[in-house]
């Protein structure tokens, strides 16, 4: 004879209500279904034994969740919290550990260049901090807090001293903006560059195109067919590119770029033609502002800040360039990669919507505090 158990639950329609919604769906953990069909069976009078059967658990485990619901209800079905195994390691040598990898090794006179989870228990135990630490443990550290002291970033410090105001002026033409005045249907903003000593290279032996459990294989070895310069040209707004081949970047292959541009519509007929241009060599100082009006009346050159191409439209199209174009690359000839780089500007145009530049003044004054934070004190501040 089946012992019948002691806690005897009586369910209100609302705490039924919610176990029904607990036992039927699928995306809660499994445990948590199953304390609410045993408190369902329970309910409907089923026996422990009975129910473990149905459901395929221990009668212990029935048990236990009958008496928690009869005791504090829908509260008592929830995990309770464990203490867990005691620390092996103290926190001021947790701490420490982490306050080290965020140090250059050779602030602890350490001839490394930078630390791995390795070499930093091993540090931690030459200073004493610990009699022993394994490196999975100090990498169990680190993870808690995204510390990774074996990867690097490289960057350039901004050193423009109107960074602020140059950068301010392009991120306002991004958002169709010029000295606070909206920008008409007759005014366009082309971001412009040049990509350099694009190699011809040739492959000593055809590729193996991919295949079922297969990728793609190219031959390392090749031979240079000789290098030209591609020079882009692209809407920010209509998401359009033009571009020029020349052997060489300068002042006069850069120039071509800009006839082949305002003499199409509809440049050739605006109002205004804003060009963002960083400080290369085919494109920079004051003179290439007067011979660009000269030139081209309706024509503006603005200038990025130095170091800061980051912040110009068109190297996010050259980065498409390079993944989808040039690399890997395997051309016969310089005609070859020409005619490659001039047949992609109409796919391209047929699909390119403009990208979704969520950079602007409030994010600039955000980066420029940050880096404040970082500058030299020989150096003046960027942030107005």
């Amino acid at each position: 004879m089946t012992r019948q158990s002691p806690f005897v639950i009586v369910l209100s329609g609302a705490d039924r209500a919610v176990l029904e919604a607990r036992a039927r769906t699928y995306t809660a953990p499994f445990a948590e279904v199953v304390r609410a069909k045993i408190v369902l069976l329970a309910a409907d009078g089923e026996s422990n034994s009975a129910i473990a059967a149905r459901l395929d658990v221990h009668v212990g485990v029935v048990s236990r969740w009958r008496q928690r619901f009869t005791e504090a209800g829908l509260d008592g079905l929830a995990d309770r919290s464990r203490s867990g195994r005691p620390r092996s390691f103290p926190a001021p040598v947790v701490a420490e550990v982490k306050a080290m990898a965020c140090e250059p090794p050779e602030a602890r006179d350490v001839p490394l260049s930078r630390w791995s989870s390795a070499e930093l228990a091993a540090q931690a135990v030459a200073e004493g901090l610990t009699v022993s630490v394994s490196a999975s443990t100090v990498r169990r550290w680190l993870h808690d807090d995204a510390i990774k002291p074996w990867q690097h970033r490289s960057w350039i410090f901004p050193r423009d001293p109107d960074f602020a105001a140059k950068a301010a002026r392009v991120l306002d033409l991004y958002a169709r903006i010029w000295h606070g005045v909206e920008l008409g249907d007759d005014e366009y903003v082309i971001s412009a560059d040049e990509k350099s000593q694009l190699q011809a290279l040739r492959r000593r032996h055809p590729e193996l195109p991919p295949g079922p459990g297969r990728t793609r294989r190219v031959e390392f070895e090749y031979r240079r067919g000789g290098t030209l310069a591609y020079f882009g040209a692209y809407d920010v707004h209509r998401a359009q590119l033009l571009g020029t081949i020349a052997p060489t970047t300068g002042i006069a292959p850069f120039g071509q770029l800009v006839e082949k541009v305002m003499t199409t519509e509809p440049y050739a007929s605006a109002a205004r033609v804003f060009w963002i241009v960083d400080n290369g060599s085919s494109h920079n100082g004051a003179r290439s502002v007067e011979r660009m009006r000269a030139a081209w009346p309706t024509a503006c050159l603005v200038h990025l800040p130095v170091h800061a191409s980051w912040l110009n439209q068109i190297e996010i199209v050259f980065s498409i360039i390079g993944r989808k174009v040039l690399r890997p690359a395997d051309f016969a000839d310089l005609d070859a990669l020409a005619e490659r780089l001039t047949a992609f500007e109409p796919r391209f145009n047929a699909t390119a919507t403009p990208f979704d530049w969520r950079f602007g003044r409030r994010e600039l004054a955000d980066l420029l505090r940050r880096i404040d934070a970082h500058r030299p004190a020989d150096t003046s501040a960027l942030a107005a």
